[in-house]
């Protein structure tokens, strides 16, 4: 064999083995990748009639307005008028079809209101957020802000 082609087995090997791994590639690509997977874009077709599926779990802004009709009015006057009653009470479908079956938790209020009011980078300045240990210490955020409308009313 000539001195040119002393190494011809080596790149035949190396394209062996890069064959082997496209076919290993491909055959895991067909038994992985759902059917519908690319049909409207980088998603699987199917995973919307999945979602359709599911139970109801949100009842919406309405179905709480037509029995808490004076809190949606506090609200409407306040900083939180834009956040939704679920947001932070959680899935209410249950208890808008059927009052009695289910009674909303009321949640805690400290972890809820450092999740939007902690003070951290990207935040518009306008947004209220504070360093909670200087402004509140250990204490409750309910202590001097009402969940509804959370302008400061120290109590007496």
């Amino acid at each position: 064999m000539s001195r040119r082609f002393k190494d011809v087995e080596h790149l035949l090997r190396l394209a062996g083995l890069f064959v082997i791994g496209l076919l290993v590639f491909g055959v895991a690509r067909a038994e992985l990748v759902p059917a519908g997977f690319g049909k409207y874009g980088h998603y699987r077709a199917g995973a919307i009639d999945d979602v359709r599926a599911n139970p109801i779990s949100y009842a919406g802004q309405k179905a709480c307005a037509e029995c808490h009709g004076d809190i949606v009015d506090l609200r409407a006057k306040a900083r939180h008028r834009a956040i939704s009653c679920e947001s932070c009470h959680g899935p209410l479908a249950k208890h808008a079809d059927d009052p009695g079956a289910m009674t909303p938790k009321l949640p805690d209020a400290r972890p809820l209101c450092i999740r939007c009011h902690a003070a951290k980078t990207g935040k518009p300045r306008q947004f209220p957020s504070v360093d909670v240990k200087d402004h509140a210490g250990d204490e409750n955020c309910l202590t001097c802000h009402k969940p509804h409308d959370p302008r400061p009313s120290i109590p007496e």
